[in-house]
């Protein structure tokens, strides 16, 4: 055996494998590994004990070379890492020949080596994306002649021209005619912005509308698109690399083992006793305990939709204090929708809405997509518009049933009538944008939209402070005051508004100085400081390619709350790798111990560690399963369809919530029989629609969810609100059989049943946002 193993040096092995790919090295050490393993065994239960360790002492040897120039590698870095003791080790068991202990622990190494490889930490980051976008010339202006340059020749002063579709190539200002652009690159935002002549554009924003020319005001270098893609390279390259998890035991783990060797050896005289600690020291646990958990926490991640790139990345998440976090598309869900009609004296607020949708169902825009949907939820039939014209930034024109409509922008300094001034109001308010009808030339009606909040992120952001997250921060480009509404509601920490791409990696950085921190985006303007942060993850199923290439996390389900459970199985993995390993190298130390004294000789040593092995890598194959306490409670296939039903069913009642303020709205004007009709249709409306459903809920809906949350006292502030809503439509009733008996409204009814509707309509919508939050989000 001796004599075969003289032809097998170390460099020789080293030289094989350095002829490896380095990509590819670890995959091969746990091939040759295991075979050495495999036959070693085969060939022992023939009874074939010689080549049995001959083929183990191959395997030992085999891993002996790369594992040397691991050390040589970390120790360059002036860190000791557990690959030291596995050099040892592996060298112990050849010494007093232990060859299957010597392979065993090769394959440990070679497996740990693999999967962390399986897991590295962040790659560099592909901003494919971002190049892509970035136009690669210019039409350039000279008097009458227009060429297109290359973008490097583009000089300050240069006046460009900018057909639509196109992106702008540098920043300037508008010269001649309004420009309309889309900069939802930049800020994140779907919706375009009318700059006038003189104003200022960004390079990255695209022409949304009619062709424009730019007098440029910086070169294609000192722009501001130019600087995105600089962030997004420099950040992704000035983050520290995460320290391995078993580096960071071995830390201790190493010299105390050796000092234990040491002495053992010292005080007996024997270096078997030292071999024997090594032995039962080798640092499995380490090797694998940890890789074993994060690969399962990878493995459990991507079941839920949740791509996390490696280990690194896992380890981090695990260990993160901070989330910030953009609004459109993260928190919304970046598809404005109708949020109110209002319609003029004399229109129905269902007339407004055919009428817009009949106009816009033609139209790419993103506004007009959300009025047509509104229409078709409350099954409004469209009618086909003639000689139809769209002005980009400004809206559709048509003619239908013999008048000429348009709807969108309102003509800037026009007179408004005060029904318009008071929606324009409520815009404001609500941080709505506003798309107008008008009829011949005048305003009829007007739909607010504004983007929604994702029914699940309340749940989310709570479930995120349950893992540890101790402050929640909005970062977006939008207006503060949509911005501080949204922080509000969920209850987030603090709030940043109107950020530039470099703002927000600005923001990053300065929240990296006191934690772990995460960022969560979607668009190419969060790229930046996706790469900024720690831990950067992308809403991946409907964001952009250069926020998920950025990213160390991608959600690739179109669900917020599959964050949560990101950063609930981080957690989960990285605790259960922690145990593992501290597990594992505290029966070692006991075992150590042992040794020491000469009560374990090396093969029980070898035979014990093992088992110690086995014991921690089962532990660390825990992160595998689903912690059911931490993803929250699981509807039954019954409950989840009826949450689905209703929760249609909310969508289709917003023309009541709407009619209810409507009529309250006409009571403030008259209460003459006009209002007086509106309350009884607002009456029919609650008896025939509502309150059916909210009796559905009560009877169907709560029973079934009362065994998931835990009894029904989970729902009795619920049944609560469904006590208010059928007394006031009581009251409502009241209030028309008094009239009907004295022939209309008196004076005195007349503050109480407007009172009754508004606080009929504030409930209502409080009552539909609890339930969509807390019940409906189970079954997003």
């Amino acid at each position: 055996m001796d004599h075969l193993l003289r032809f097998i040096s170390v460099e020789s092995v080293r030289r094989v494998f350095s002829a490896v790919p380095r990509s590819r090295l670890e995959q091969a050490l746990l091939w040759v590994t295991a075979a050495a393993l495999a036959a070693g065994g085969a060939a022992w239960l023939v009874g074939a004990r010689g080549i049995a360790d001959l083929c183990w002492a191959l395997g030992t040897v085999a891993a002996i070379g790369p594992a040397v120039a691991w050390v040589v590698s970390a120790l360059r870095q002036h860190r000791a890492g557990v690959d030291l003791i596995a050099v040892l080790a592996l060298g112990g068991t050849l010494a007093v020949g232990e060859y299957l202990a010597g392979a065993l622990i090769a394959l440990m190494l070679a497996t740990g080596r693999t999967l962390e490889a399986a897991a590295q930490r962040r790659a560099s980051h592909d901003l494919r994306a971002l190049l892509e976008h970035a136009p690669r010339s210019a039409r350039r202006r000279i008097g009458s002649d227009v060429q297109t340059v290359p973008l490097a020749e583009v000089t300050v002063a240069d006046v460009l021209v900018v057909g639509p579709g196109e992106v702008v190539p540098v920043d300037g200002r508008v010269v001649g005619s309004t420009a309309v652009l889309d900069e939802s690159v930049l800020t994140g935002e779907p919706l375009t912005r009318e700059c006038p002549a003189g104003g200022t554009v960004r390079s990255g924003a695209v022409n949304a509308g009619g062709a424009f020319e730019l007098r440029a005001t910086a070169t294609a270098q000192d722009s501001t698109y130019a600087g995105i893609v600089r962030l997004a390279r420099e950040a992704g390259a000035e983050s520290a690399p995460v320290v391995r998890l078993a580096d960071r035991y071995a830390a201790w783990f190493l010299p105390l083992s050796l000092a234990v060797a040491g002495m053992a050896w010292l005080i007996s005289g024997s270096a078997v006793r030292a071999v024997a600690v090594l032995v039962v020291a080798t640092p499995c646990p380490l090797l694998l305990a940890a890789p074993v958990a994060v690969v399962s926490g990878l493995s459990r991640a991507s079941r839920l939709g949740v791509v996390i790139r490696d280990g690194g990345a896992l380890e981090s998440l695990g260990r993160a204090r901070t989330l910030l976090l953009d609004k459109t598309g993260t928190l919304t869900s970046g598809r404005p929708r109708a949020l109110d009609v209002v319609a003029a004296p004399g229109w129905k607020p269902a007339d407004v809405l055919r009428l817009a949708a009949s106009l816009d169902q033609y139209s790419p825009h993103v506004l007009a997509q959300a009025i047509v949907d509104a229409a078709g939820d409350r099954g409004l039939e469209l009618s086909p518009p003639a000689d139809v014209t769209e002005e980009p930034g400004r809206g559709a024109t048509a003619t239908l049933d013999g008048h000429r409509m348009s709807v969108g922008r309102l003509e800037t300094g026009s007179e408004r009538p005060e029904w318009a001034r008071a929606a324009e109001n409520r815009a404001l308010l609500d941080g709505a944008a506003v798309a107008w009808l008008t009829v011949d030339g005048g305003p009829v009606g007007a739909v607010l939209l504004r983007d929604p909040l994702r029914r699940d992120a309340p749940r989310t952001l709570r479930r995120l402070r349950t893992t540890g997250i101790g402050r929640l921060t909005l970062l977006t480009g939008d207006r503060p005051e949509p911005a501080r509404e949204i922080a509000a509601v969920l209850g987030l920490d603090d709030v940043q508004a109107e950020l530039t791409p470099a703002d927000k990696v600005a923001a990053v950085r300065a929240e990296r100085e006191r934690a772990v921190t995460v960022m969560v985006g979607d668009g190419v303007n969060d790229a930046p400081a996706l790469a900024a942060a720690d831990v950067g993850v992308a809403m991946g199923a409907r964001g952009s390619t250069a926020s998920s290439e950025a990213a160390d996390v991608v959600l690739t389900t179109d669900r917020v709350d599959r964050l949560a459970d990101a950063v609930a199985i981080a957690v989960r993995a990285r605790r259960i790798a922690v145990q593992s390993a501290l597990g594992g190298m505290l029966m070692s130390l006991a075992a150590m111990a042992a040794a020491a004294v000469g009560l374990l000789p090396p093969a029980v040593g070898a035979l014990l560690q093992e088992g110690i092995d086995v014991a921690v890598i089962l532990n660390a194959l825990r992160a595998l399963r689903l912690d059911r306490a931490a993803r929250g409670p699981a509807l039954q296939p019954a409950a989840e369809a009826l949450v689905h039903r209703l929760a249609a069913e909310h969508e289709d009642l917003q023309d009541v919530l709407e009619a209810v303020r409507d009529a309250a709205d006409q009571l403030s004007d008259s209460s003459g029989p006009k209002a007086l009709t509106a309350v009884g249709e607002v009456h029919r409306l609650l008896t025939e629609r509502l309150l059916p459903h909210e009796y559905a809920e009560e009877h169907q809906l709560y029973p079934a969810l009362a065994p998931t949350l835990g009894g029904p006292e989970a729902t009795a502030t619920m049944s609560r609100a469904h006590t208010e809503i059928e007394r006031l439509t009581r009251r409502i009733a009241t209030h028309l059989e008094l009239a009907a008996a004295e022939g209309g409204l008196a004076l005195e009814q007349l503050d109480d049943l407007r009172a009754c509707l508004y606080g009929l309509h504030s409930v209502l919508r409080l009552h539909f946002a609890q339930e969509e939050e807390t019940f409906f989000s189970l079954a997003p």
